[in-house]
Order: structure tokens, then C-alpha cells, then sequence
């Protein structure tokens, strides 16, 4: 092992000894299902708020969506952003503060089956059942997209055997998530998330400077693009430039539309319900939407200048020109190219960080939804706390044991698995959150109805071959979305029995103050 390899190397072992110092330094507050999954709805606004946007940004954010961008795929890439920004404000806008509300309001709820369950006065425990099983399935495959990316970093970064680094990975995750629970999880990612918008800000400066300036850098990409498209890089890289040029309404409208994701995503949505007072969430709100824009501006200078920073100055002769799944490394590469091996070290466990921010919300999100909604509430109603929470643990080690199975393929695309999954959640669960802060009238089989419908249709227009049409070719989030929400509509609208409880507690919830 080469001295800046052993640099790295320490690099990373002193960031992931941090990470689970923080889990072992938390797990002694844990002595309730409220503290291990929601943190006793004591966490405060910069940690809910870099929390809340490091889970979401997972490892796509600095290597998923770089190595599109650094492919040509600028286009795609400024489009799912701007989804991306849009959807976190709007979230924040109108949903956080209602649902923090409303969560109380309905039974002091701790996870989103049970709000469901609570919100709809839901006897029969059908609707926890369904949405159980969609959050579980989804979110596996959204942690294996997370375990995926430690496998390509170490990889890229040490030589390591992909199945090594996936190994790796899912250890230390585990450790301080089972460990250290909802409270362990948001410190982490407020670490990840200053260690990640610290990355970007620094890195893209030095890039466009070494570059000389943004005229010379651009001009640079320019010559990059043109000698792609002449073929002198490939007909890999050929076809992708060419896809880019011709990006079509279509292809916008699937990009943005991302946006429709945020309303439903569980391990987002979550901190909503655990921040310590409504009267933050405004504070919360724009430390969330400004780390955003900063992060997805330093994604799109870290893709597109990549590709010159990394050829060289002689673009006919490129010295590293990355190939297929190895342009989602290049956020990495480029970090070793740049800095001495220690801080490149430092900065690359913004990767990991990415990783396990996510990976660890969805872990506790989906084992939460197996421990508390379906073992405690339907199965072992007296279960102790200990109980409960040793449940939750074990689910956690399932989880990911199933989540590692599923990214043992090393030509996995990180930006693939977290696509599916976030149309799953944006589909099955969006429509049915804002209808049920909003609209009094929706009822407990129209949500049924709803989640079942928006989920079914996400993972069967996935599957749907493109040569089937061009409408095929639409991002799956659209049609799941729209069908989750005409069902919930309807059959909310034919359901004459209305609950009145539901109606009492809904006039409650809309009259609580600020």
C-alpha cells in the first residue's frame, strides 16, 4: 500500500471511529420506542435541518448525479435538481409544520403507519399493514443503493475487492444505527451534511481556478463536448453526449417531476414530526433549502468541469477519461487528483457520509414501521419497551442483510436503485400526506386505496419495456402519483360512511395554534 493510499486509509478510519462514538454516546438515552425513533421530538432546527437533507441527498447527490452530468448529462442533471430544490421547499412549506401538528394531534403518532393508522381511524389495521409493506420494500432497495456507493468508493479510492468494501460499509452503518437510534442518526447527518456541503463549496472553487476561471473552464467543457461528439472518446461517450443533445419535453418533465417525491418520503418527512417546537421549522426551512442549493451547484461544477479537469489539458489524449459505471466515481477521483492524500481523505468521506446518512434513516424508518406498527400494535400489544426496541434492532439486521443481497451486483447503478425507490415513496405515500393534512374529507379506505394503487403502479410501469411507446419512457413517479391520488379521491367520494371521530379530530387539528 502506497503512502497516500495508508493517508487515506486513516483518513477513514478516524471519520468512521467518529461515527460510532456518536451512536455508543447516544445509546444510553434510548429507553423508549418515542427516543429511539422520533428522539423525543427534542432535536432542534440546524441539526432536524442538515438531518433531514443529508438522509435525503444520499450517495447519488457526489457520485449518482456527477457521473450523469460528467457524461454529457447536463441537461437531465439541472432538471432533477431544480425538482429536487423545489420539492425540498415546497415540503418544508406545507407539510412540515402540519404534520408535526397533526401527528400529535392524532395519538401522539411516532412513526407514518401509525399517523396513518391515527389520522384515519384505522380499526381494521389494514392500511398500517399496506403501508408497512411498502415502506419496507422500497426502502430496501433504497439502503442497498447506499451500500452500493461504499463499494464503489473503497474501490475507486483503496483497490478494495467490491464485496470487501460492501461488507465494510454495512458494518459500521449497523454499529451506530442499532446502536444510537433516531438521535444517533441526526447527529451523524448533521456531521455528514457540513462534511458534504464543506466538500462541494471548497472543491468547486479550487476546480474552476485550476481551470483558470470560469470563461477558460467552460471553454474547456465546450472542447471536451465536441471532441465526444466526434467519436474521439468512445462511441459510449458518443451516444451519451448525442442523448444529451437531444433531450426532449418529455425527458424535462420526468426530471423535474422528482419533485413529487419529497411529500412522501418516510425518512424525511420524519423529522418533521421529531423537531422540537413548530416555531423552528421556519429557521429549519431555510437552513434545508439553502444547503441544498449550494450542494446541487457544486454538483453540477464538480460533473461538467470534471471531465476536463480530469483529461487533462491535452483533450485529443485524454490521460483519465471514465467509463461507463466508473463516471459515478468521478466525484472521487477528483478529490485525489486535487488535494494532498490526508484532506482528499477527509473530503472523501463526504461519499461515505452520503452513504450512511441515508442508509441509516431508511434503516430505522423501515425497522420502525416492522417493530412498532405490525409487532407492537398488531401482534404483542403488551410488549415491553425493551421489548419493542430489541424487535427494531433485529429488523435493522434483516434489512440490511436483504439490502446487501441485492447489491452484490457490482455493475449496480446508484442512480437506478434510488430512482425506483424514491417513485415508490413519492407514489405510494405523497398524495395520501397531503390529502390527510389537508382534505377532511378523505377517508380510511380511500388512502387504502390510494397507496395500494400509487405503489402497484410505480413497480409495474418500471417494468413496462421503453419500446412498448414513448410514454413508457415517462419517470414512473408521474403516473404512480397521479393514480394514487384519483383513487384516494374517488373512493373517498363514494365512501359514505364518514367517521365522525376522524372529522372531530381533524376540526381539533385545524384549530391548533402555531
Amino acid at each position: 500500500m502506497t503512502s497516500s493510499s495508508i493517508a487515506i486509509l486513516i483518513a477513514f478510519i478516524l471519520y468512521l471511529l467518529l461515527m460510532i462514538l456518536v451512536g455508543l454516546r447516544n445509546a444510553k438515552g434510548n429507553n423508549s420506542t418515542a427516543d429511539f425513533f422520533l428522539g423525543g421530538r427534542k432535536v432542534g432546527p440546524f441539526v432536524t435541518a442538515l438531518s433531514a437533507e443529508a438522509s435525503d441527498s444520499s450517495a447519488w447527490l457526489l457520485m449518482g448525479l456527477p457521473g450523469l452530468c460528467y457524461l454529457g448529462g447536463f441537461k437531465e442533471t439541472f432538471w432533477t435538481a431544480l425538482g429536487l430544490i423545489v420539492g425540498t421547499y415546497l415540503n418544508w412549506l406545507f407539510v412540515a409544520k402540519p404534520l408535526r401538528k397533526c401527528s400529535i394531534a392524532f395519538g401522539d403518532a411516532i412513526t407514518i403507519p401509525e399517523f396513518f393508522s391515527n389520522r384515519f381511524k384505522d380499526k381494521t389495521k389494514v392500511l398500517s399493514i399496506v403501508s408497512v409493506i411498502f415502506i419496507v420494500f422500497f426502502f430496501t432497495i433504497y439502503t442497498a443503493s447506499g451500500f452500493v456507493a461504499c463499494a464503489k468508493l473503497l474501490k475507486s479510492v483503496f483497490g478494495l475487492n467490491y464485496y470487501a468494501g460492501l461488507t465494510i460499509g454495512m458494518v459500521v452503518i449497523l454499529t451506530y444505527t442499532i446502536l444510537g437510534g433516531y438521535t444517533a442518526v441526526c447527529k451523524t447527518d448533521f456531521i455528514q451534511g457540513t462534511l458534504i456541503f464543506v466538500a462541494f463549496v471548497v472543491s468547486s472553487i479550487i476546480i474552476i481556478i485550476s481551470l483558470g476561471g470560469v470563461g477558460n473552464a467552460i471553454d474547456q467543457v465546450k472542447n471536451f463536448d465536441a471532441n465526444a461528439i466526434a467519436g474521439q472518446f468512445g462511441e459510449e461517450m458518443q451516444g451519451k453526449f448525442l442523448a444529451n443533445k437531444h433531450f426532449s419535453i418529455l425527458s424535462i418533465i420526468s426530471a423535474f417531476s422528482w419533485c413529487l417525491g419529497y411529500f412522501g418520503m418516510p425518512h424525511i418527512i420524519i423529522r418533521f414530526m421529531g423537531i422540537r417546537s413548530n416555531t423552528e421549522i421556519k429557521t429549519a426551512r431555510r437552513i434545508g433549502t439553502l444547503w441544498m442549493i449550494i450542494a446541487y451547484i457544486g454538483t453540477f461544477i464538480i460533473g461538467t468541469l470534471g471531465t476536463s479537469y480530469l483529461a487533462g489539458a491535452d483533450l485529443s489524449n485524454p490521460i483519465l477519461i471514465l467509463k461507463g459505471g466508473a463516471a459515478e466515481t468521478v466525484f472521487s477521483e477528483t478529490m485525489m487528483k486535487m488535494y494532498p492524500a490526508f484532506i482528499a481523505g477527509v473530503f472523501l468521506c463526504a461519499i461515505l457520509a452520503a452513504s450512511m446518512s441515508t442508509a441509516d434513516s431508511q434503516l430505522l424508518a423501515a425497522s420502525s414501521a416492522i417493530s412498532h406498527d405490525i409487532f407492537h400494535r398488531l401482534i404483542k400489544k403488551d410488549a415491553s419497551e425493551k421489548t419493542v426496541l430489541m424487535v427494531g434492532r433485529i429488523t435493522v439486521l434483516v434489512i440490511a442483510a436483504i439490502a446487501f443481497c441485492l447489491s452484490l451486483n457490482p455493475n449496480s447503478s446508484i442512480f437506478g436503485l434510488v430512482s425506483y425507490a424514491w417513485a415508490g415513496f413519492g407514489a405510494a405515500f405523497g398524495p395520501i400526506i397531503l390529502l390527510s393534512l389537508y382534505w377532511k374529507g378523505i377517508t380510511n379506505k380511500g388512502a387504502i386505496a390510494g397507496i395500494i394503487g400509487g405503489g402497484v403502479t410505480v413497480v409495474a410501469w418500471h417494468n413496462f419495456p421503453a419500446s412498448w411507446g414513448t410514454i413508457f419512457g415517462l419517470y414512473e413517479i408521474i403516473p404512480g402519483f397521479i393514480v394514487c391520488l384519483l383513487l384516494a379521491v374517488i373512493v373517498s367520494l363514494c365512501d359514505k360512511k364518514k367517521d365522525e371521530d376522524m372529522l372531530t379530530d381533524f376540526a381539533k387539528y385545524k384549530s391548533m395554534a402555531d
